[in-house]
């Protein structure tokens, strides 16, 4: 009983103290599942893009040049009376 409280106290320290062990039980645990769901958005995502391209339909989104300086400076101050 004492050798298995033993190792489990080791095994939480480590988890506490050390971010390589800690990164790795992580991994085991947790990181397959984010990268199978992450793939399986990334499928997703194409598929409906060709889905865009098949019908014809295809939108290029850019922002603007941050480097055009723009006509439009702002607006201008326009006073106002309050009306009760």
């Amino acid at each position: 009983m004492k050798l298995v409280f033993n190792i489990i106290l080791i095994f939480l320290l480590l988890l506490a103290f050390v971010p390589f062990f800690r990164n790795f039980i992580f991994h085991l645990l947790v990181g397959r599942k984010l990268v199978k769901e992450q793939e399986r958005i990334f499928r997703a995502h194409q598929k409906q893009q060709e889905q865009k391209t098949r019908n014809g339909v295809r939108v290029d989104n850019t922002p603007p040049n941050k480097d055009q300086s723009s006509r439009f400076g702002g607006g201008e101050y326009v006073d106002y009376e309050e009306v009760k």
